[in-house]
C-alpha cells in the first residue's frame, strides 16, 4: 500500500535540540509511526526540494502523566521522530 507524501509528515519538532542541529543541517520532524525511512525521504524531497544524505528515526515511548490539583493521571501520545540529514549547503526553511 503506498502512502501520501503529505500525510507522513506531521510537522516539524521544534525544541531547543532541534535549532542546535538546524544549525548543523540536520532538521526533525514527527512522522507517521509505520513510515519507513525511504517514505520519509520521499516525502522530503517533494515537500521541500532537498535531497537528504542520512534519515535516522527514533521512537518517542508514552509517558504516564498526573494533572495537578486533581488526582487524574494520563497518558503521552508518544510517537516516532526522524533526523533528516542534509547536504552543507542545502537548508529547509521552517515557518
Amino acid at each position: 500500500m503506498k502512502k501520501n507524501t503529505q500525510n507522513i509528515l506531521h510537522s516539524p519538532r521544534v525544541t531547543e535540540k532541534g535549532a542546535y542541529l538546524s544549525a548543523e543541517s540536520c532538521y526533525v520532524f514527527n512522522v507517521v509511526p509505520s513510515a519507513n525511512k525511504t517514505e520519509i525521504a520521499a516525502a522530503i524531497r517533494a515537500l521541500y526540494n532537498v535531497t537528504p544524505r542520512k534519515i535516522t528515526t527514533a521512537r518517542i515511548p508514552r509517558k504516564s502523566v498526573q494533572t495537578r490539583g486533581t488526582n487524574r493521571r494520563g497518558m503521552t501520545v508518544g510517537g516516532k521522530k526522524a533526523y533528516v540529514y542534509l547536504k552543507k549547503g542545502e537548508t529547509i526553511e521552517l515557518v
